[in-house]
């Protein structure tokens, strides 16, 4: 994909969040199905934390750096730490909002032949540009999956009486 196409799918990442959070209450977005599972609130803290400190610091780093060396970014390491637990789910969304529209516009002007730049991420080796781009677009979709899935759980599934049994989740 070229960086325009690209951009317009990060682009449209926050819509979709929206979208899926209308008429959420406070409770919905901090419930959790199991204490091992993450709330809607601790996925926009995620979102929020991971735009800066993940995607677009990797990316600064390999448009400016000649093959840097990458550190991971352990999600599941820092969601124990409880570094997404205490952010306002309006804030957190705000914030991976703003970062988002920067963050688009930046990939949108890139010129096509820097795909091919290179890094060396510290787990799995050399990745480029257009690798960590579309990671970024994939990322998304995962966490629009795994939001959807709550709000089902949460908003859905408890008001559907005997028609629950066509159903089996795992939010």
């Amino acid at each position: 994909m070229t960086p325009e196409r690209i951009a317009g799918r990060l682009e449209a990442g926050p819509e979709l969040f929206r979208l899926l959070l209308e008429d959420l209450t406070e409770a919905d977005a901090r419930w959790k199905p199991s204490p091992d599972r993450w709330s809607i609130a601790q996925v926009l803290e995620h979102l929020s934390h991971v735009e800066g400190h993940g995607f677009r610091l990797r990316l600064d780093r390999m448009l400016e750096e000649d093959y840097p060396l990458l550190e991971g970014y352990d999600q599941e390491a820092l969601a124990a730490q409880g570094r997404y637990d205490s952010g306002d789910p309006e804030e957190s969304f705000a914030h991976f909002e703003d970062q988002r529209a920067d963050n688009a516009a930046f990939v949108r002007d890139l010129e096509p032949a820097l795909l091919a730049r290179r890094g060396r991420h510290a787990q799995l080796g050399d990745i480029t540009v257009s690798d960590l781009l579309h990671e970024w677009v994939f990322h998304d979709l995962g966490h629009l999956r795994q939001v959807a899935e709550l709000i089902r759980a949460r908003k859905y599934y408890p008001e559907m009486g005997a028609l629950r049994e066509y159903y089996h989740i795992e939010p």
